[in-house]
């Protein structure tokens, strides 16, 4: 059965991005033929040197033609290195010295799977830069009829490819708010258009300094010549990234764009097993996967809006398993972050690991990279608190079978989510020193949760955190997770105040809402502690 998923999974995969991809080819073609047309027939021919021929047509037909190759070769290059999670590359050094390694150490036998993943990677965009170049070359002298302007095209395909792999702009941002495709495009419009015109200016300059090392027939031309010859390639510029912009984001409008994981309402599928596909996705796809992306994208629509009620009523079907296996693939990459941030700091924050690390040399001390990688998958551990507080407070209506409370998923969601607000908010700098028990038996206006001033640092968080800025790799990032994750809690502590409250008040709340199974960060203490700070509604 798990076979059949996968290979399900599988073919779905390559299914949805080959549809997607022949779309953006469609339309991508469509507006550069626009661009190609207004260019040549506008500006092309108050600014050509060359007079009309009889092999105009001709010319022009092949021109056109070429100038879609050279976008054809751009297209294709955005989408084979485009990715919805970032992914770590290696340095040239590293990669120098790999290959030594492989030469000398290994003696041919294959390097260690993470190098040689991450080597994979850097290859593809030194693949993508010189694609890059050489859709350049063929863009400006299509679009100029220029053959000497070809190397200083060259230099602007090469420009972008540095300027596209450095921003990182080959990672998928998701739009929060999903909107039809034709409408997201056009959103983007006016954005790609001031982008294109910044990039172009400064591509513009960067290829100026190519005469000094290039002769491009200078001698042959009057200065009036040479000129119109630079206002031409100055506009040829534009048009093309103007086209190359475009195309980036047409390529972000079709590949983030919503898919539906569900057979046909009304289907014999859709009242047997309407949540099938939808977990196939989730289970059997790779980390990195845009499908897997897609597929908690949908979860949490689904489990957010009242578009598909019918979709999220079979979540809470009698016996609970797919109730349990939905809550199983949201917890789960919160589960890796909180535990990846445990690593990143060393450990968990009980008191023997604040005493070990007061024992420890600085020198021994976790840099602050091993924080910042573990929020690559940033995305999707926002999609799966959000969608684990939505139908947690879902269930209060529409579990007709209380599977949600029954199966114990209600506790392994509260603990999960505080485990990692704790593990988060560590890693930004906060304290998470446990408060004296005392302080709540003399009422909620003595409880108080030490926060981290910027002047002063917690002596039991390892120095790196002593260091830690506001401008780090990855401060944003934990902000903004930390701040989801609060979101959640407070809207499943608002749902279950009553209940709470009333657990708390028999000495039950520990029992009723958290796991017995240790937490992935901090301790038991520490999480009930953490809660009761939430019914009181003084979390910040």
């Amino acid at each position: 059965m798990i076979g059949r998923l996968a290979a399900a999974a599988d073919t779905q995969t390559s299914s949805i991005v080959k549809h997607r991809f022949i779309g953006f080819l469609i339309w991508q073609s469509l507006h550069s033929t626009l661009i190609y047309v207004f260019f040549k027939t506008l500006i092309s021919p108050l600014l050509s040197l060359h007079s009309s021929s009889s092999s105009s047509i001709i010319v022009s037909i092949f021109s056109f033609i070429f100038f879609q190759i050279s976008l054809i070769i751009i297209s294709t290059s955005l989408f084979s290195v485009s990715s919805p999670q970032f992914v770590r590359g290696v340095s040239p050094a590293e990669l120098f010295f790999g290959l030594l390694k492989l030469v000398f150490v290994y003696r041919g036998q294959p390097l260690p799977h993470d190098f040689r993943r991450r080597a994979r990677v850097t290859l593809g965009f030194l693949l993508f830069i010189v694609l890059a170049s050489v859709s350049g070359y063929l863009a400006v002298v299509c679009l100029s009829g220029y053959k000497g302007l070809g190397f200083r095209g060259f230099v602007l395909g090469l420009f972008y490819g540095f300027h596209y792999v450095f921003i990182k702009r080959w990672v998928l941002d998701f739009p929060i708010v999903q909107r039809p495709l034709f409408f997201s495009y056009k959103m983007g419009v006016r954005k790609a258009i001031v982008k294109a015109v910044r990039l172009s200016s400064a591509g513009f300059l960067i290829s100026l300094v190519v005469p000094i090392f290039v002769n491009e027939h200078k001698d042959a031309l009057s200065i009036g010549d040479i000129v119109v010859e630079q206002i031409m390639f100055y506009f040829a510029s534009c048009a093309v990234f103007l086209c190359w912009e475009l195309n980036h984001h047409l390529l972000q409008v079709f590949l983030t764009k919503r898919y539906l994981f569900a057979p046909p309402k009304g289907s014999a599928a859709a009242e047997t097993n309407p949540s099938d596909h939808l977990l196939a996705a989730l289970e059997e796809t790779s980390q990195r996967s845009l499908l897997r992306y897609l597929a908690y994208l949908d979860l949490c629509m689904v489990s957010e809006s009242n578009v598909d009620t019918w979709r999220r009523a079979a979540f809470f079907e009698e016996t609970g398993e797919t109730y349990k296996k939905v809550i199983a693939v949201c917890l789960k990459p919160l589960e890796q972050l909180t535990l990846d941030l445990s690593e990143g700091l060393g450990g968990s924050s009980d008191k023997s690991f604040q005493l070990a690390n007061q024992l420890r040399s600085s020198s021994d001390l976790p840099s602050s990279s091993a924080l910042h990688e573990p929020f690559y998958d940033f995305q999707v551990c926002a999609w799966s608190a959000r969608i684990a507080s939505s139908l947690t407070i879902r269930s209060r209506k529409e579990d007709r079978f209380g599977v949600a409370q029954l199966s114990g998923c209600n506790a392994a969601i509260i603990s999960t989510l505080l485990a990692c607000l704790l593990a988060v908010e560590t890693s930004m700098g906060k304290k998470t020193n446990l408060q004296s028990s005392n302080q709540y038996l003399a009422g909620p206006a003595n409880i108080k949760w030490a926060a981290l001033s910027p002047s002063r640092r917690d002596s039991t968080i390892p120095n790196v955190l002593s260091s830690n800025k506001k401008d780090g790799p990855h401060y944003l990032k934990a902000y903004a997770m930390a701040d989801i994750l609060k979101t959640s809690i407070y809207q499943i502590v608002s749902s279950f105040h009553h209940e709470m409250v009333t657990s708390a008040k028999g000495g039950l709340l520990e029992k009723d809402w958290f796991t017995n199974v240790k937490p992935l960060y901090g301790s038991r203490e520490l999480l009930v502690q953490k809660l009761r700070m939430f019914l009181d509604f003084q979390a910040n």
